[in-house]
This record gives structure tokens, sequence and C-alpha cells, in this order.
């Protein structure tokens, strides 16, 4: 580790949120410097996307549930395949008038609708009318179009930077990225949490589409950072690589060839644009120097998965769900449920049904495709899910661990606690008013022990990629609504031990029946 680095322990530990640091922080919002949502290139040619958008009409049930990592033997992705995955992805799905202003929401979730993400695209030669030459490029939500970074195929630079086989036969992978300040205007130094809690969510949506259209898609999570931003041409003091996927295969990558820098020209976020230095150094500690050292840390994960919970107590009470089958799931097309899927403002305290929330836990629940997982790995390598419960019929009000093998709930205290739960979202009435709040708990020492600061990164990204298949599940269902929240860490802790001690919270997501 350099001297700029920040481990994650520490850094975890000095971004809590805590009723007294929440009451004290004093921070306010200068909207005068507020950062514009996109990345605008000022000197770059634009390739124009398919000319209209051909969503796949699967159900979102079945694409949420279903794996991504096989899809069809070399089945590769075309233009229009590629227009959809990023539109589905970080493209504008929504647009509002409200107050004078003009309002664009984007297809996933991101914290306080700031829209950091970005996408980056490495591929071959592609098919379609027109076909889209190989090359290195800027997905553009705001023109549905692709700025051109670098021209010829350097997929083999990403096969070289992983040593991963699926990067090395994918004819395209998508990369995400984080523009540090346009969060941290807002959340200041938890925006190195944000980056995976919205790249999570961001790249839901991206596998649920992928294995609509039957393509394999995988999550990497291990690359030489630097070799990857220098690709793109990012400098991660202000822009920093998060995840590759991986997508199609059977296309071999060329050789690498050499990575000329480049600097293009980008349009200021903001008259003022700040740094804050926790951000880039926790970003430091888990950086890998090259695609030996990425494939090392791979491999180097124990056996088993990375979660350290309580034993169980031997009188346990367990409630098994009851998911509908099949046949009988919500048939509501994955590309209209991300259409419809918002942030819910308000929730109606009338509870949902337990076949519903049994539905949407059992479809959203079973792991993702990413590299680091084996394949005798539970649903959930390195997060736990606990819930509070306060409106789901036939289910006793209480709070309860998740085992999503089992497909059971496993009590852990009886009786409505509606106040506890408002209090534990931050205090707010969302939380309280929420039929059920599912808290993803993070074992922090057993991650990092396994795989090292970056072992922080994969346990906060495995639980926002689970949450953002719980948006897409919810949103299926035309009377439920979802939305996820900032809580207070340790007091989540404290009121779910001695089940959760050891845990802390890296992701809260809420569902229940709109207002």
């Amino acid at each position: 580790m350099t001297d700029d680095a920040l481990d994650a322990r520490e850094y975890h530990e000095r971004t809590k949120h805590s009723p007294e640091s929440v009451r004290e922080s004093g921070h306010r919002l200068d909207f005068d410097n507020k950062p514009r949502p996109y990345k605008v290139y000022e000197d770059r040619p634009r390739r124009s996307l398919a000319r209209s958008i051909r969503p796949p009409q699967q159900p979102a049930l079945s694409a949420v549930a279903e794996p991504t990592a096989d899809g069809r033997p070399g089945r590769r992705p075309d233009v229009d395949a590629l227009t959809t995955l990023c539109y589905d992805a970080v493209g504008i799905t929504k647009v509002i008038e409200r107050a004078g202003r003009t309002l664009r929401f984007r297809a996933a979730a991101t914290t306080g609708a700031l829209y950091h993400v970005d996408l980056y695209v490495v591929c071959a030669d592609l098919d379609g009318d027109p076909g889209l030459d190989a090359g290195v490029y800027h997905f553009d939500p705001r023109t549905l179009s692709l700025d051109v970074l670098r021209e010829g195929d350097h997929r083999g630079v990403l096969a070289d930077a992983t040593g991963h086989e699926g990067v090395a036969s994918a004819p395209v992978s998508v990369v995400a990225t984080s523009t540090w300040w346009r969060n941290a205007w807002k959340y200041r130094e938890r925006t190195f949490r944000h980056a995976f809690w919205d790249s999570g969510t961001t790249l839901a949506n991206l596998l649920a589409v992928a294995h609509a259209l039957d393509l394999r898609a995988e999550v990497v999570t291990g690359f030489a950072d630097r070799a990857v931003a220098d690709l793109l041409g990012v400098d991660p003091a202000r822009e920093a690589p998060l995840e590759l996927v991986a997508v199609g295969e059977g296309d071999p990558a060329p050789d690498p060839r050499s990575v000329e820098p480049i600097d293009p020209a980008t349009a200021p976020l903001s008259p003022d644009e700040r740094a804050f230095p926790p951000i880039r150094e926790a970003w430091t500690a888990g950086v890998l120097d090259d695609g030996e050292a990425a494939a090392a840390w791979r491999a180097g994960r124990p056996p088993g998965p990375v979660v350290g919970s309580a034993p169980d107590a031997p009188d346990r009470e367990t409630v098994a769900l009851d998911p509908v089958d099949r046949e009988t799931a919500s048939s509501r097309p994955l590309h209209r449920t991300i259409r419809r899927r918002g942030s819910c403002r308000a929730y109606e305290r009338d509870p949902i049904s337990f076949r519903k929330f049994s539905t949407v836990l059992d479809r959203a629940v079973r792991g993702v495709p990413m590299d680091v997982r084996r394949a005798d790995d539970p649903p959930l390598s390195f997060v736990e899910p606990y819930l509070v419960v306060n409106g789901v019929e036939g289910l006793d009000p209480g709070a309860y661990r998740y085992r999503p093998a089992a497909g059971e709930l496993d009590r852990l205290r009886r009786g409505e606690c509606r106040r506890e739960a408002g209090h534990l979202a931050l205090d707010q009435r969302l939380g309280a008013d929420a039929a059920a709040c599912a808290y993803f708990m993070i074992d922090l020492d057993a991650a990092t022990d396994a795989l090292g600061d970056r072992g922080y990164r994969v346990a906060q990204l495995e639980a926002a990629l689970t949450a953002g298949r719980l948006y897409l599940a919810t949103y299926a269902h035309r009377d439920l609504g979802g939305t996820g929240l900032t809580f207070y860490d340790d007091v989540v802790t404290e009121f779910l031990e001695p089940a959760a001690a050891g845990l802390t919270p890296a992701f809260l997501y809420t569902i229940g029946r709109p207002a």
C-alpha cells in the first residue's frame, strides 16, 4: 500500500453516518456549483447507434433470476444489442417538467439522481445497419451515440489488463466508471461507497438485458486499474474505472497493441470542481498493477463464502417463503419494467402480498455472475441479507435474516418496529412506512482478509447488484414500489445483533405499496 492510500477499514469507519455526525455536519448544497450529470466531449467525433431501440420481450422476473454467465454459445452482440444494453443501463427513460425545470431520469437508480456512472465500450467490429468499427467509445445518453476515443481493436489491452478468459473472448466489454465530483458535490467522502452502489444498480440492468438477449455476460472486478484508465483516457484523480462486463463470446481478442496517451477535451462539470482526498486514497488502496496481479488476486480468494455471521441458534424459528412459479409470475417485460422503475418517494402503510414479497426476494437474491465467485458458492458470497418487516400479509412484524439458498427467513425478533425502521434509515419516513427494509450486511474484516482492500469494492458491489435486481423484481409488479436509502451504520448493526455481530451494512433497499 502506498503512502497516499487509505485502507478499506479506515475509510469505512471515517465515512459512517451516526445521528451525531449527521446533526453536526453543517453541509449545505451549493446549487450554483452543481455539476452537470453528463460527460461532454468537445473534440471527439461521434458514431450514432441504432436508429431505434428494439427491446427484448422477456419477462423481467425471468431476466433478473436466470443466469447470464453462460448465454447462447458463440452468440455475438450486434449494434442493436449494444444500443439496448447501454440505453437500458444508463439511458434517459423519463422526461418530466416540474416547476419550470426539465428533469431527465435514467434507467437505473443512482444516489441523489446525480448520475456519476459512465459506460465505455471496447469492441471488435460489430454487425448492424450501419455497423460499428472496432474501437474504444464513450456512451452519451443525451444523444444515444458513441464518442470515438480510439479507433481499432483494443480488446487485447483489456484482456492483458484482466488476465481473464471471458474478456479475451468477448466481442464487447463495457467499462463502468465514476466521475467523483458529480457525486461528491452532495455526498463528499462517501462517494467511494456510492461508486459501487450506483455502478451495481446500473450493471444489474445491463446483466438482465444481456440475459434477455441470450448473451453471455460476466462482471470482472479484477483488472489493472491504471492500464484501463489509460485506455479510456481518464485521470483516476477525477474519474476511475470500477468494473468491466464482458459481453458475448467466440471472438478472440488480438494481441495487445500500444496505447498512446490521449487527453480528450471535455466541458467543465461546474464552476468550481472540488477534490476529496479520502476518495482517491480509498481507490488507491485497492489498485492492481497488471494483469498477472489481477489473475493472482482473483485466484487467491479462499474457498467458501466470505461472510462471517454468528452461528445458528439451536432453537431458531424459520419462515418459508412462498414465491409464485414461472407460469403464474408477472409477465411484465423487462423493457417496460425498466421504464416504469422509479425511486418511490412515499409509501402507503397498507400491507403487501406475502407471495409477491417472496417472489421478489426469490428472483432477485440468487447471486450475480462475477469473476471472484466460485461454482460452489451460495447465492451470495460476500453479503448477508437481513430484513426489518412491518407490512407483509401473513408475516409477523419483526426482524429476520434471509437465507436465499434455503428460501427461508430466520426470525430474530418479534413486534412492529416502524419507529426503529425509520430511525435506522437516517430518520427518514420512507423507512418507517415501508413494508420491509432489506439490509445487505458485510463482514469487512473477512472481505479484506480474503481479497485485500479490493474486497471492499467486491462486497459493496455484490450488495448493490442484488439491490438493483430487487428494483427490477419489485417494479415487475404493478402495485409495488421500492427505493434505496442511507442509514446510520452502527445503529443498524446494534439493532440486528446478536445475529449480525461483526457485520456492517453495505446497502439498504426498501419495498412497499407506493402512495
